[in-house]
């Protein structure tokens, strides 16, 4: 099986990479579009800035490329955002697979509540086949300010003041807003789920 990992103006690729190597996959990074068109999986990963990302992709036509793809696509964190309509973060125009407007956390007064969300937190309402046997409420890991509120598309629930999307799918495109690659065996897990998809 062929995984490409997209390449762009956003950091953690290679931990994603060195995950799947832990669970014995093979995966090339690129931006080139023809591999990413020819591969089995394509997973869409990124820490980072979403106007400065999305232009990246912008200028290499892989906003298009993605929106093609037919493949299981795996978004994670800033992929997740940036597969949605819209982001406040820098009023960046997204790739428009979710019909979702990404949010930033508000500030409150509340010291438990910081922005950014930093740490584990736990996700319940399971509802794809990307989660296979994880149980409810098991801990992920979250890095982020921003946000998807709940919609139609929701297959896992966070809460960090409200509830909040942590998981999204629609068609052939997932997306999670934690990251599977540092949350353990769990994470793992969700990983080798999405891999062995159809």
């Amino acid at each position: 099986m062929k995984t490409a990992i997209i390449q762009y103006n956003g950091g953690n690729v290679c931990s994603v990479q060195f995950a799947l190597e832990r669970i014995g996959a093979n995966a090339v990074i690129t931006d080139d579009a023809e591999t990413i068109l020819s591969a089995d999986r394509v997973i869409f990963p990124g820490v980072g800035q979403a106007s400065s990302a999305m232009q990246y992709l912008r200028n290499r036509g892989l906003d298009r490329v993605i929106k093609h793809l037919r493949q299981p696509v795996l978004g994670i964190c800033l992929g997740m955002q940036l597969l949605c309509d819209h982001s406040e973060e820098g009023d960046t125009s997204g790739l428009g697979i979710f019909p979702l407007q990404v949010k930033r956390f508000q500030v409150t007064t509340d010291l438990s509540l910081k922005v950014p969300l930093i740490g584990w937190n736990t996700i319940s309402n399971l509802a794809s086949p990307v989660f296979g046997n994880i149980p409810e409420n098991s801990y992920m890991y979250f890095v982020h300010s921003y946000y998807a509120p709940l919609c139609e598309y929701t297959v896992a629930q966070a809460c960090h003041a409200a509830p909040y999307s942590a998981a999204l799918q629609k068609d052939n495109f997932y997306a999670v807003q934690f990251h599977p690659e540092k949350s353990g065996d769990d994470g793992q897990q969700l990983l080798k789920h999405f891999l062995n998809l159809y």
